[in-house]
């Protein structure tokens, strides 16, 4: 064999060893796939309610955290931030200053539109990022349980002929659902709005209790999730509510189209982000979301507090939120609230 012949041999040996050698190292991808990793929350998160300790915010967002956090479904420290005010205005101005920061999260509510178009806030939820909505509630009318008013229309039959001495308490602002609920009812049995004596109580409930006990207001609408604690207490007498038929979980409370009155009135309750969110942000709380709501202690907590499961991811929440936007201006005017 030729020295030339002998050379190329050798080349082809080692060139051939160098690829076999390189094949069985690590494996190194390539392209935007092997340097980007799917984001995550970079220290606490803070989930913003919109409200008082103890009211359907609070209870929703801390319902929330300890699902995330028991159910090991987000790792990170989780705490629930309480800014009341301005009808949940406060609360969500807070949220929208945190533009892009995939930490910061709120709960919302019908509140979010209603506040709009009342003229109260310049925010909508087109501001915001929706990430799911979560539940739906029914929607109940409390008195003081040494209240002479056993039925709706006993009560409506005493505001008919003194209206300025039956004040009713709603929090946290006017126009919120448990004040359109009220104004619905009282529409029905002939009472013009206008006449009523409302007392708002920007703590919401942490306010609207004691003032009903304290003889300030003759009844608060509010719902059922904030209403039993205080009826299981003996505390507060639920005149009806707002649901199509009875409930498990108050079956000795009838509905109002039981009692003759063609209301039935079911608020949405939300969770969103910031403006600005990435889609990897998004991608990520849509997914704790959606296995959230699948956990039997979700399902459980809610059934305690008289909520109903009422999921729909981002997509189809924002969707739904345009409908009810238009939805809610119509209802507004019903009532006269607006022009």
């Amino acid at each position: 064999m030729s020295k030339i012949k002998i050379w190329v041999t050798l080349f082809m040996i080692v060139s051939l060893t160098v690829m076999v050698l390189a094949g069985c190292g690590p494996r190194q991808e390539q392209g935007p796939a092997a340097v980007e990793k799917a984001w995550t929350p970079s220290g606490t998160v803070e989930i913003v309610a919109p409200g008082s300790p103890g009211g359907g915010f609070d209870l929703l967002a801390r319902s929330v955290q300890k699902t995330l956090d028991v159910d090991n479904i987000v790792p990170n420290d989780i705490i629930v931030m309480n800014k009341p005010g301005g009808g949940g205005a406060v609360g969500w101005g807070y949220l929208h200053e945190k533009r892009g920061q995939g930490e910061f999260l709120a709960v919302n509510s019908t509140l979010l539109i209603f506040n709009n178009l009342l003229g109260r806030s310049e925010l909508t939820f087109r501001d915001f990022t929706p990430i799911a909505n979560l539940l739906t509630e029914w929607l109940v009318v409390a008195v003081d349980i040494d209240s002479p008013y056993k039925t709706i229309k006993e009560y409506f039959e005493a505001m008919k002929k003194n209206p300025a001495a039956m004040p009713i308490g709603v929090g946290p602002a006017l126009g919120n659902a448990d004040h359109i609920h009220f104004l619905k009812l009282a529409k029905a049995h002939g009472i013009d709005p206008k006449t009523m004596r409302t007392v708002v109580y920007p703590g919401s409930l942490g306010e609207l209790i004691p003032a009903l006990l304290g003889g300030h207001v003759t009844a608060i609408p509010i719902s059922l999730a904030e209403g039993m604690e205080y009826k299981r207490a003996g505390e507060v007498r639920i005149l009806g509510i707002s649901s199509d038929t009875r409930l498990e979980i108050a079956p000795d409370v009838p509905t109002w189209k039981e009692q003759g009155i063609d209301v039935v009135f079911a608020p949405w309750r939300g969770i969103m982000g910031p403006p600005d969110m990435t889609p990897e942000q998004i991608k990520f709380w849509s997914d704790a979301i959606a296995r959230m709501v699948q956990q039997e202690s979700w399902k459980a907590t809610l059934k305690d507090l008289g909520l109903f499961p009422y999921y729909m991811p981002a997509e189809e929440y924002k969707a739904y939120l345009e409908k009810r936007t238009v939805a809610f201006e119509s209802l507004l005017r019903e009532v006269g609230l607006i022009n």
